[in-house]
């Protein structure tokens, strides 16, 4: 599974085990505005057309997953990634969202929606513990991930790198089985947060189905040998493996990479005409006059 970043466009191409650029000639195409720019201009339509060129762009460059989009509460001002995040207002959030990841995925490429759940700050965001009560969790910060996963049926979720209620929310079997699995149904892919996986129990018994990180030992993430030990020593039954490839075999059949002749995967198109007129139309809309 090749994955990009993320809600603005995708990103330039890396060499293997490399964070250096390649400095490829289409690295630098289409850029669309910010999250933020396409919630004020409260347009759904637009919405779609910016999930669908996006969408477009990440399979013409050979890409099966989107990091995007990111769809956190915008709670501080102070939050370094708010310009990835849509807006303060739930609702607002919803009725953006679903159209944008539609779009997305009618393009033959997954949508991650991140980050799951209650990132709202940079300042210590791989330790930071979140304590919000029931009823705010509810009514505003979940409402935009439930309506983006059922309703816009995306294909993956990404896991937030902060701590809820004291345990890491990539490990947090209150959000990822109780919440996600159990009280929503979902039933698509949740990935981690690059580097936001701290054991291997937690988040293999908490529901998380594939790990990310930013270092070059792959072997040696906690789901990768460290897990293929615990599953032969008996701690970890396989059968939870067989419930994460599960829900990772659904994903790519959904995106035609499995050879079934009944699902056809658009080849994609980057930098676009149509694109170009997209970004132009939301950085238009979003403009906001104040007196």
């Amino acid at each position: 599974l090749i994955m990009s970043d993320g809600p603005m466009g995708v990103r330039h191409e890396f060499p293997n085990a490399s964070w250096e650029a390649v400095g490829l000639s289409d690295d630098y195409v289409t850029y669309f505005p910010s999250n933020s720019s396409l919630a004020a201009t409260w347009n759904e339509a637009l919405a779609e057309r910016f999930g669908e060129g996006l969408g477009a762009e990440a399979r013409g460059r050979g890409k099966d997953i989107i990091l995007g989009p990111g769809i956190n509460i915008i709670r501080s001002p102070l939050c370094g990634r708010n310009f990835e995040y849509m807006s303060e207002d739930p609702y607002l959030i919803r009725r953006l969202a679903v159209p944008m990841i539609k779009g997305i995925q009618r393009q033959g490429v997954a949508a991650c929606v991140k980050h799951f759940a209650l990132n709202n700050q940079e300042h210590e965001r791989l330790e930071i513990n979140v304590e919000v009560s029931e009823r705010a969790l509810r009514e505003l910060y979940l409402p935009g991930f439930k309506a983006a996963l059922l309703e816009g049926d995306a294909y993956s979720v990404m896991s937030a790198y902060n701590r809820f209620r004291g345990t890491h929310c990539s490990h947090n079997p209150v959000l990822l089985r109780n919440i996600l699995r159990e009280e929503w149904g979902y039933e698509g892919v949740v990935i981690s947060d690059w580097g936001a996986v701290h054991e291997t129990e937690g988040p293999v018994y908490g529901g998380l189905d594939i790990e990310m990180n930013v270092t070059f030992n792959f072997e040696d993430y906690y789901m990768a040998k460290p897990l293929v030990e615990k599953v032969k020593t008996g701690e970890i039954p396989e059968s939870l493996i067989d419930e994460k490839v599960g829900h990772i075999l659904k994903m790519m059949d959904k995106l035609g990479m499995l050879g079934r002749e009944a699902v056809k995967r658009p080849r994609g198109d980057f930098n676009h005409p149509d694109h170009q007129q997209t970004a132009l139309a939301i950085a238009e809309e979003s403009i906001i006059l104040m007196k």
